[in-house]
């Protein structure tokens, strides 16, 4: 990343739906490199957030996209999930939606595409996967540095042979979705600092590890996160994170709340025996259950993406934790060069 001229290895990671231009911005002009993320966005607006960003800032940012297969509707599944979630929403003297949808696409979208080729974003970032060979030759050909997330060798291997600027290294221990490339298949759960290690083994590719932050920002007063998310990052509940699927069908790390906390019966389709409906149909149901509990007052229900180190996570305006883990990381690189200045002295 050093051509993109980013003077401190802090990388803001994208949250979707989390993280605004001026949280974007505030980060690439205190030298890190800020990020947006996309998932939930289509072209137009994906164009006016870069718009805003760029009115802000004149230093690089990056751009998180999804990439996953378009969801495979399951009529049956979806009506047996709304059955069992509707004793949930009447808690809240609410019903269901009586269907499902796909409420958003994936950047397999030549809209997206043009849109990137015509606003020439300085990073662009892959997240559940990888474009195509023309994607990726279209978006490099506009100038625009690429790098994609992955869980384990296999997909660094992809990420590498592709032809890729970075990966970045998610480990287990990561906030938000799990960017597994077939969400099928087990994870390997592997820990950011041994997966770090093998990939650096083993490829001639930067890594970007723990230093891309992403659970770190979500306090920021420049997130656009709800007074109940807020609320439980800055409590004790933010000493407790799960995986949860239930929510919007993909697998998330996210803060122990009431919606992670509802559990399922093995004589239902819901059960661990059976999946969620697909990414994002699930979301569909999740996002509509979460209205219904806000209308009440009660906030357990939404998406409260977290890191395992959420308990860390501290409000303040994000140059403020800017220039507060500028410092923490060069007290860190000092007490390391004492440690090994002292070592040395021993031997």
């Amino acid at each position: 990343m050093k051509r993109l001229g980013i003077a401190t290895p802090i990388i803001q990671a994208p949250m979707a739906g989390v993280t605004m231009p001026a949280l974007a911005a505030v980060v690439s002009n205190a030298g890190g490199l800020g990020s947006l993320g996309v998932g939930t966005m289509n072209a137009e607006a994906v164009r006016k957030a870069i718009r805003e960003t760029r009115a802000l800032t004149d230093k690089p940012f990056n751009i998180n996209v999804f990439w996953h297969s378009p969801a495979r509707a399951d009529a049956a599944l979806e009506q047996a999930w709304l059955d069992w979630l509707a004793p949930v929403f009447a808690q809240f003297d609410a019903k269901p939606p009586q269907a499902l949808s796909e409420i958003y696409t994936s950047f397999v979208d030549e809209a997206m595409l043009k849109m990137f080729a015509e606003e020439k974003p300085a990073v662009v970032s892959f997240h559940f996967g990888l474009p195509s060979k023309a994607y990726i030759d279209a978006l490099r050909g506009a100038g625009i540095t690429l790098i994609a997330s992955a869980t384990n060798l296999r997909e660094a291997q992809q990420v590498a042979d592709a032809g890729l600027d970075a990966i970045v290294a998610q480990g287990i221990e990561a906030g938000g979705y799990r960017g597994v490339f077939d969400s099928t298949t087990d994870d390997d759960g592997l820990g950011v600092f041994a997966f770090t290690r093998l990939i650096a083994m083993r490829f001639d590719v930067p890594v970007i590890a723990a230093a891309q932050l992403g659970t770190a920002f979500v306090p920021c007063t420049e997130t656009s996160i709800d007074a109940g998310y807020r609320r439980a990052i800055l409590s004790e509940a933010a000493n407790s994170t799960t995986f949860t699927a239930a929510i919007s069908g993909r697998v998330a790390r996210s803060l122990a709340n009431k919606f992670t906390a509802l559990g399922w019966h093995d004589d239902t389709p819901a059960s661990p025996a059976y999946p969620s409906p697909a990414y994002p149909i699930t979301y569909d149901a999740g996002k509509a259950l979460h209205a219904a509990a806000k209308a009440k007052g009660k906030f357990g229900y939404g998406t409260q993406w977290a890191g395992q180190t959420a308990a860390l996570a501290r409000e303040m305006p994000a140059a403020e934790l800017m220039a507060k883990l500028r410092a923490e990381l060069q007290a860190s690189i000092k007490g390391l060069q004492r440690a090994a200045a002292s070592l040395m002295c021993t031997q």
